[in-house]
């Protein structure tokens, strides 16, 4: 098959992916004006000026990774590079997935290129043969060239990473879009705040100073819920349609998972088998997950349960927690609570509509899974540990844990009306015990918040958390450009 495509028709595809080599210029439809915080992170790596690495961009399906390359290919034309020095390739094209990567780079350096200041663009790279050792290669030989690749299968990436990565790339992970992302993307009026506005700051603040940020950010609670059914796919994100939206995250996210990556890349036969613990997970997201209530309940062993539930974690679509060790600072490797890596992925996959809205219980799990993913998202250059806390003999639970050197947040999701807090509940009796802590309630509605009376805790609601960590996420940004 290889022998039957000429460098002709592997040439006929770079000019189609390729339109800024005539036009001088990429569509806004490709380079779409509104920015993920991804997007900086990754500007910074790749156009530093001392310290040289290719940057592989990696997440789930639909959440913008070759949309931030068409962007930081923008920037480039905008700065007079060479149209022709810049070369995109999409490895998910049949003819280029069937061709090697050194005959592509050199059949655009022999028919394309002006000079050796080479940029290159590689998307859907886990599908091109032997790619880490061509990155390698090119990194080695090649000190003027600089690449950004793309990849949805993480398995294939993270083995691949410590052979050849290391001191060659860095890999960023791209979330689906937070809900601060979210709103900026449907072009909702957000308030102005200080800079400095943070959810764990929260408790500095006087009872007046809390009543006006509330105020302030009230009119934002509407659309939280519909970013609870629509989800964090940037595309799809835009739509009011929630059945439609719903459809798409199914077959263009989820089933391609399932269906393709993992048959093609990771050789899963029995597919069958992988969709039915996903869908067990999707039914169970932010509770503790045993693998042989699994294995028992389907039939499936528990090594292939493990197996199944380790691709998927790698293939991003879900987050694992493991309970953390209070008076240390270790992650115990024991059951871990499993969250899908989008809330509206479980409504997708179960096919609910927006009566989902009125079960509480349902919400609560779905609203801790988004909680989760902010956390995790927020925090996870800076290397905390993130998982759960149980005491082993009460049996009582913190439901989400961050541990940091110097500090430990701890976290309680209760949304539903009028929440109450016991004196013996596990996040009382820490947040008591912890010097250098903060602890937060997550609740429902927008009046619920502020300091408990009997506890060091800060009540904030679900939709004002979540906003807050995107304001605080995009103000460090905005403090290293």
């Amino acid at each position: 098959m290889k022998n039957l495509i000429t460098d002709e028709n592997v040439l006929q595809v770079l000019r189609g992916h390729n339109k800024w080599w005539e036009t001088g210029k990429i569509a806004e439809d490709f380079a779409k004006p509104v920015k993920r915080f991804a997007y900086y992170e990754a500007k910074v790596s790749f156009e530093h000026t001392t310290i040289r690495r290719h940057v592989i961009l990696t997440g789930p399906r639909r959440v913008g990774k070759s949309t931030i390359m068409y962007q930081t290919i923008h920037d480039l034309l905008e700065a007079n590079v060479p149209p022709k020095n810049i070369m995109y390739v999409s490895f998910d094209h049949p003819i280029l997935k069937l061709s090697e990567m050194d005959r592509i780079i050199r059949i655009f350096i022999n028919n394309v290129s002006s000079d050796e200041e080479i940029y290159l663009f590689l998307d859907e790279i886990q599908y091109a043969h032997d790619w880490n050792g061509w990155l390698k290669t090119i990194y080695d030989n090649n000190p003027s060239y600089k690449v950004m690749a793309t990849g949805s299968a993480s398995p294939v990436l993270s083995e691949k990473m410590p052979e050849s990565g290391v001191g060659r790339w860095v890999q960023i992970r791209i979330p689906t879009l937070s809900f601060f992302e979210y709103l900026e993307l449907r072009q909702v009026e957000t308030p102005i705040l200080h800079e400095n506005i943070r959810p764990t700051a929260m408790s500095d603040m006087t009872p007046d100073e809390l009543d006006e940020l509330m105020r302030k950010l009230q009119p934002l609670e509407k659309h939280f819920h519909r970013y609870l059914l629509i989800g964090g796919f940037p595309e799809i994100a835009q739509t009011d349609d929630v059945a439609y939206a719903q459809r798409i995250i199914r077959e263009d996210v989820v089933d391609k998972v399932l269906k393709r990556d993992m048959v093609s890349l990771f050789n899963v036969r029995n597919i069958d088998e992988l969709e039915r613990i996903f869908l067990y997970l999707c039914m169970t997201t932010g509770n503790i997950v045993e693998a042989t209530t699994i294995s028992n309940n389907m039939d499936i062993t528990r090594p292939t349960v493990l197996k199944y539930m380790n691709f998927l974690e790698l293939a991003n679509l879900i987050y694992t927690g493991y309970p953390v060790d209070m008076a240390g600072k270790k992650i115990l490797k024991a059951k871990p609570k499993v969250y899908l890596a989008d809330a509206a992925i479980r409504n997708a996959v179960l096919i609910q509509g927006e009566e989902v809205l009125q079960d509480a219980e349902q919400m609560g799990m779905i609203v801790e899974s988004a909680v989760y993913k902010h956390v995790l998202t927020f925090y996870y250059n800076m290397n905390p540990k993130i998982g759960y806390f149980r005491d082993s003999s009460s049996q009582k639970e913190i439901d989400i844990v961050v541990t940091m050197p110097r500090f430990k947040i701890l976290i309680e999701v209760k949304y539903r009306e009028n929440p109450k807090i016991k004196e013996t509940e596990a996040i009382v009796e820490w947040s008591k015990k912890e010097t250098h802590s903060a602890s937060l309630l997550i609740t429902k509605n927008s009046e619920d918040y502020g300091v408990l009376e009997h506890a060091p805790i800060m009540r904030i609601p679900a939709f004002a958390f979540l906003y807050l960590l995107g304001h605080a996420e995009k103000h460090r940004f905005n403090k290293t450009f």
